[in-house]
């Protein structure tokens, strides 16, 4: 197994700069009882004016600059991390928020689907910019040893061979160790990981609790407490307030822009989009008023979620200014990986195709996902074509699910011929003359192959394709 760490240091103010509408513009978190107010958290740009966490209103306000101050919101921040939960289910069937400030996520298994590493790294990386969250990436043997390593590293990789070098070179004080026990250590003159590996275990568990001697044998794939696995809610409720009143419907449009995108994150985990969601206009003299999103076809795709609700919003007349918007959806599709595996191989969970179909479309994205049409060419590899629409393919001749990019040998010494020949002369007109005679065969294991010959020769068979 190999884990994943995202890792999301500036989780709380970036959940308010992806809502702002000039998030390059100088801000702060402000936290702390009324007598004391201090800084929680800045962006880049109140960085560049001097402003540091940990400092008082005050002395922040005697730097100069103009600067926006936002109370921080440990429930956002909460919110933030759910919906990055739920979007990771795109990628993998086992997502925890157990780690603090960071989700971890089994993503073994899911490079047979998303390639090696660094591609599947690169594609979290870029729809986490997407979606508008600072982090970190690594990827490690165990959970635990991934979230610590992502303390120092970002883009690191390690399996079992490297695992024990890369935990043995952490700073001490970066390993996930309580304050006590890193301040503990360092007294002894224990700089480096590696050194507290090489203590006795007798010598540890005499100086430290057996909390530590636990933590220290899991960052090295010692059998630990199992993990939680998030499970999404079964209704999507998102909501950005105002800060102050809005009363065109065009205002309207960034907000709506940044939910309908929360919505297509949200639904990553989920075999299909949604046919009906509601956008709630929330007034301050009046009641709420309703826009309701019927569509005729169930949608996932941030852009059509966002032109059809700004379809709807433009149409409707606001009754009133409004200080938030909210979009619930409530008609949502089966949760997929309950059973934890995107994937299920079992016969008595066997998947329609339709249903396979929509959830290779919502890990791989509506492009990556083609069906095959029957081109007017009667070379085998000539023959097909992409198409958008894969709810239908012509089957009106028997042909491979499984075509080889080129013939080769088929190694069996007696097929057994179950129909043919079907006899293909064409590519005349490009160079390119085929004479064949093709069969359908079974091995000697059982399997259906797509075979041919020369014509009229009774050489051995040259393999194309393979029938499911």
């Amino acid at each position: 197994m190999q884990w994943a760490c995202l890792l999301l240091p500036q989780l709380a103010l970036d959940a308010v700069l992806r809502q702002h509408p000039a998030p390059d513009q100088p801000l702060v978190l402000v936290t702390g009882p009324m007598q004391r107010r201090v800084l929680h958290a800045v962006n880049p740009a109140a960085r560049a004016l001097g402003l540091r966490p940990g400092q008082s209103i005050a002395a922040a306000q005697a730097l100069g600059g103009n600067f926006a101050m936002t109370e921080f919101d440990p429930e956002a921040a909460a919110r933030a991390r759910a919906l990055l939960a739920a979007w990771a289910y795109r990628f993998s069937s086992q997502v925890s928020t157990d780690f603090a400030h960071a989700l971890v996520l089994e993503v073994g298994h899911s490079r047979n689907l998303f390639g090696p590493w660094p591609c599947l790294q690169q594609r979290l990386h870029d729809e986490l910019v997407e979606l508008g969250f600072r982090h970190r990436i690594v990827a490690a043997p165990n959970p635990h040893a991934a979230r610590v390593l992502a303390n120092v590293h970002d883009g690191l990789a390690l399996d079992d061979n490297t695992l024990l070098a890369g935990l043995g070179a952490l700073p001490v004080e970066r390993a996930g160790l309580d304050r006590d026990t890193a301040d503990a250590l360092a007294r002894m003159g224990l700089r480096r990981l590696r050194q507290v590996f090489a203590l006795p275990r007798d010598t540890l568990a005499r100086r430290f609790p057996e909390s530590v001697l636990a933590q220290l044998d899991a960052l090295r794939g010692q059998p630990a407490p199992p993990l939680r696995y998030y499970r999404p809610p079964d209704r999507f409720d998102q909501r950005i307030e105002f800060e102050q009143e809005i009363e065109s419907s065009q205002a309207l449009l960034f907000p709506l822009r940044r939910l309908s995108a929360d919505l297509a994150a949200f639904l990553a985990g989920r075999d299909g989009g949604v046919q009906r969601f509601s956008l709630l206009l929330e007034h301050e003299r009046c009641a709420d008023s309703e826009v309701v999103v019927g569509l005729l076809a169930a949608q996932r795709d941030p852009a059509m979620l966002f032109e059809l609700g700004r379809g709807r919003l433009e149409q409707a007349s606001v009754p009133a200014p409004v200080r938030g918007l909210r979009l619930v959806a409530e008609e949502l599709p089966a949760f997929v990986p309950a059973g934890r595996d995107l994937f299920d191989p079992r016969p008595q969970q066997a998947v329609p195709w339709q249903q396979l179909r929509e959830r290779l479309r919502a890990r791989l994205g509506d492009e990556a996902v083609q069906g095959l049409a029957l081109h007017g060419d009667h070379r085998p590899e000539l023959a097909w074509r992409a198409q958008a629409d894969v709810s239908h393919v012509d089957t009106s001749r028997p042909r491979p699910g499984w075509l080889l990019p080129h013939p080769v040998p088929l190694r069996d010494p007696a097929p057994r011929v179950l129909a043919g020949p079907e006899r293909i002369e064409s590519g005349w007109w490009d160079d390119n003359d085929v004479r064949r005679d093709y069969y359908l065969v079974e091995t000697a294991n059982g399997q259906r192959a797509w075979a041919w010959r020369p014509v009229g020769g009774h050489g051995p068979f040259m393999l194309h394709g393979w029938f499911a």
